[in-house]
């Protein structure tokens, strides 16, 4: 059981801070650890900033201030109908088929079926959009159109 009125920090939690400028017997006494002369021995020569480029014009003062890319924009996958014909007429047209099949590759938000291309098979597809040429081309083949609720798609590759 500790006695509270003998309580101590262990070896080394307490550090002393050092100080310089304190006479040369102190080890940083004089110049204070900052050289002779130059930009960083002055009190004003302020280079801590992380940009700080040893006076040459920044990187973020270069680059032209144009443009904007949304870093929260879904990335959409596209697959043809075109594509859609190396499946077996009658079959289920999913995610995972797609993947299967080497449709779908990287990583990818959402799936969208464009309609370049024909299709001559009836197929039932499921993505989460689907061009008006596209949704037009997959009925005229006999198959079915399925929107997937609007959403992130499960997997990643």
């Amino acid at each position: 059981m500790d006695i509270l009125s003998k309580l101590q920090a262990p070896e080394g939690a307490n550090k002393k801070e050092t100080r310089v400028g304190r006479g040369v017997g102190s080890g940083l006494g004089k110049t204070a650890g900052r050289g002779q002369k130059g930009q960083k021995a002055r009190s004003t020569g302020n280079i801590g900033k992380k940009h700080f480029q040893g006076g040459q014009t920044p990187i973020q003062r270069r680059l032209p201030k144009r443009g904007f890319r949304n870093p929260l924009a879904a990335i959409v996958a596209n697959v043809n109908v075109g594509d859609l014909e190396i499946f077996e007429a009658g079959a289920d047209v999913n995610q995972e088929a797609m993947e299967g099949k080497r449709l779908l590759q990287g990583r990818y938000d959402l799936i969208k079926v464009l309609g370049d291309g024909e299709l001559t098979k009836k197929l039932t597809v499921t993505a989460h959009r689907f061009s008006k040429s596209a949704i037009a081309k997959i009925e005229a083949a006999g198959g079915k159109a399925i929107v997937l609720a609007p959403g992130k798609a499960s997997a990643q590759a």
